[in-house]
């Protein structure tokens, strides 16, 4: 199944159609809602599903998105591509970005934010009765992800890691000595923005006119480069998930590109190999960059076809143990 991002254009994730004829030719419904948080912040929501209405499930996707991302605009190409395998997908804007409200790219603690997701996600288990349940993550939102599985083990049936924040890459990071100096400056200017060589975006997607298309995101942050507190908690969340990831003991996919300069390879691998899942799979794919969906068209679809393909299967692995575990020969 060809990804979406192929009928995207510089200007839209839609090419010429507009959102509604785009979900229309996918046969796929949308719905959007906001959740009220802990907090008192509103959240954005959003779930995908096949049309009809009334089709069978395969199971549910809980999608996070990364730092300098959102919900909509390009990620959700990989909700509908994952809706039309038979899933019901969803995902929230985390708090500062999108359409959620929260000052704008600032994650001075990634606690609540963890919260956030849980709150939403098990709403929309509860609302949709037993299926099999699986995470997926990019970037910030595969950290996330580790750490939302670790909050609810027994919850859930399989972890996706794409291009998971699981180690900053040396390339990223700021020049030594600032560096050094992070932990201070987040204390003193917690606001000041951390700046690197080059902009996320211009690290991320390997296609100029990819690029393009997410500088042209109505809802895009003003700035790529985090502050000074969001730096810092991104990388205790890395040494967090270093710590932990022997307590990962759930079917899990970790795919990573070769060439990824921003979130680290060898930490990814590492993350995989520490796990104590008996069903795991790593996918170290050559020449790729942080973003599997900013690739040239082979590259993606090798990527995302490996990533549904994995999908479908556990789902359906995991509805034959259920339907022999029932009693049903």
């Amino acid at each position: 199944m060809a990804h979406p991002i192929h009928q995207a254009n510089k200007s839209s994730p839609f090419g010429e159609l507009t959102r509604d004829e785009f979900y229309a030719k996918h046969k796929v419904i949308h719905q959007e809602s906001f959740m009220l948080n802990k907090r008192n912040m509103k959240i954005f929501t959003q779930t995908w599903r096949p049309a009809p209405h009334s089709a069978d499930l395969s199971g549910l996707v809980a999608m996070i998105h990364g730092y300098a991302s959102e919900s909509s605009w390009i990620f959700e190409l990989t909700a509908v591509a994952i809706a039309k395998l038979g899933f019901l997908v969803c995902a929230l804007d985390l708090p500062g970005h999108g359409r959620s409200e929260g000052r704008r790219g600032h994650v001075p603690t990634v606690t609540p934010v963890v919260d956030d997701c849980i709150q939403y996600f098990s709403s929309v288990k509860s609302a949709h009765g037993p299926l099999p349940s699986f995470l997926y993550g990019e970037s910030l939102g595969g950290a996330l992800a580790v750490l939302v599985y670790l909050k609810q083990k027994g919850g859930w049936d399989g972890l996706v890691l794409n291009g998971a924040m699981c180690g900053v890459s040396s390339k990223f990071k700021p020049i030594w000595p600032l560096e050094k100096f992070l932990p201070a400056a987040a204390f003193i200017a917690p606001n000041w923005r951390v700046v690197v060589t080059q902009s996320l975006r211009q690290k991320s997607y390997k296609e100029e006119w990819k690029r393009e298309l997410v500088r042209r995101n109505p809802r895009a942050q003003n700035s790529e480069h985090p502050p000074a507190s969001t730096a810092l908690e991104l990388t205790r969340v890395c040494e967090v998930i270093g710590r932990r990831c022997r307590e990962v003991d759930v079917p899990m996919l970790v795919l990573h590109g070769e060439d990824d300069s921003v979130c680290d390879s060898d930490s990814a691998e590492l993350v995989y190999e520490l796990a104590r899942s008996k069903d795991k799979t790593l996918k170290i794919v050559p020449g790729m960059w942080h973003q599997l969906i900013g690739e040239p068209k082979d590259i993606v679809e090798f990527g995302f076809g490996f990533i549904f393909t994995w999908l479908k299967e556990r789902a359906n692995s995991h509805s034959r143990n259920a339907y022999v575990a029932n009693g049903h020969v």
